[in-house]
């Protein structure tokens, strides 16, 4: 079940946050920056799981914090490889690919609810217009509560319910 909220992501009470990345992005834009910040081993983790596979744009990585909280990282861009190479802009079918991979997680750990940003619209540089259909098409029949942030309010919790 997808609800529409607005504040802050950093403030949910979801069990679960999920983000647009690139992979070994350096995490210095957007929310990806003030995850970063607030979980610096979740980055750390993310960069050793990135050298250690090398992920393909599509799929999807999840950290688990202290508390049962997760991270889970959508590769949503290419790049990020070459040193100093930047991530590229997000591309539909990335998100698209990612966001199914992001069911699976949700199914497999049996997450039981989920914080969404306006993905890949942001840093990412597409239209929320292409995106948010796709968040609806791959979750819309999950059966959890998926918040999704469509308005960002600094130190604002948002009414989840």
């Amino acid at each position: 079940m997808i609800h529409e909220v607005e504040g802050d992501i950093l403030l949910s009470k979801a069990q679960a946050i999920a983000h647009g990345v690139a992979p070994l992005d350096p995490m210095s834009q957007g929310l990806a920056k003030a995850l970063h910040e607030k979980y610096p081993s979740m980055h750390k983790d993310f960069h050793h799981w990135c050298h250690q596979k090398r992920p393909k744009p599509g799929e999807a990585w999840m950290w688990g914090g202290p508390g049962g909280f997760r991270v889970i990282n959508l590769l949503t861009q290419d790049g990020g490889y070459e040193h100093g190479a930047k991530p590229s802009k997000a591309t539909v079918g990335n998100v698209n690919h990612a966001l199914r991979a992001l069911k699976k997680i949700i199914e497999k750990e049996h997450i039981e609810s989920l914080a969404l940003p306006r993905l890949a619209t942001g840093v990412g540089g597409l239209d929320w217009g292409e995106v948010y259909p796709l968040i609806e098409t791959q979750l819309g029949d999950v059966d959890i509560p998926i918040y999704l942030y469509t308005l960002y309010h600094p130190d604002q919790q948002a009414r989840e319910s």
